[in-house]
């Protein structure tokens, strides 16, 4: 889906919403819009609440100050979109990698049993059955596949600076794959480390 929706950005030069308003009706699209608007909203609270969480477990900020520093937090990477793109890349970027390194410390030193951890990446038929392996299957699902990251991720790469001829945009496809492909292992990977810790 992240492919498709670079596709559709580089070669039609159109993100998501732009296509849907083209080519669905008024009502359809007020109706993806209403989802969307749920999904982002879902994610920022899991984040906001998640980000207070955080600041009460390593320093003792009461939670609602918590949101309150997460809040002025969110408005200033806004501000810093006026210096472009790029800087807000950079800055999710080098925490994304921070938290991966420290999921990497950790799992070096809590010694996992590897036979068990590879073992569960095997998707086994009780998690059907049983509520409780199927919610935190979808929980996962739900964390890592975000349908609005499509319309977001539709609209990023027509950020790039590339050729607009038919070889630079398949170069750019290409990087563009290859970044999110990157992106998704990244996320794959502290999912599970989140599991397995």
């Amino acid at each position: 889906l992240q492919h498709l929706s670079v596709k559709l950005g580089i070669v039609a030069e159109r993100d998501l919403a732009q296509a849907c308003k083209d080519h669905f009706s008024p009502t359809t699209n007020f109706i993806l819009w209403v989802f969307c608007e749920i999904a982002i909203a879902a994610c920022d609270l899991a984040e906001v609440i998640g980000s207070a969480i955080a600041l009460n477990l390593l320093f003792g900020i009461p939670l609602t100050w918590g949101i309150v520093i997460t809040t002025i937090d969110v408005l200033i990477i806004l501000l810093l979109q006026a210096k472009g793109f790029r800087w807000i890349e950079s800055i999710v970027g080098g925490l994304i990698f921070i938290i991966l390194g420290c999921f990497v410390y950790e799992l070096v030193i809590s010694k996992p049993a590897l036979n068990e951890i590879f073992g569960g990446l095997i998707p086994k038929k009780e998690i059907i059955s049983n509520p409780a392996m199927l919610y935190i299957a979808i929980g996962i699902l739900g964390a890592t596949v975000m349908p609005h990251n499509l319309y977001l991720h539709s609209s990023i790469v027509q950020t790039r600076d590339y050729d607009r001829t038919q070889k630079g945009k398949k170069e750019a496809i290409k990087f563009a794959t290859l970044d999110s492909s990157v992106s998704l292992i990244l996320a794959f990977f502290i999912n599970a480390a989140i599991l397995i810790l």
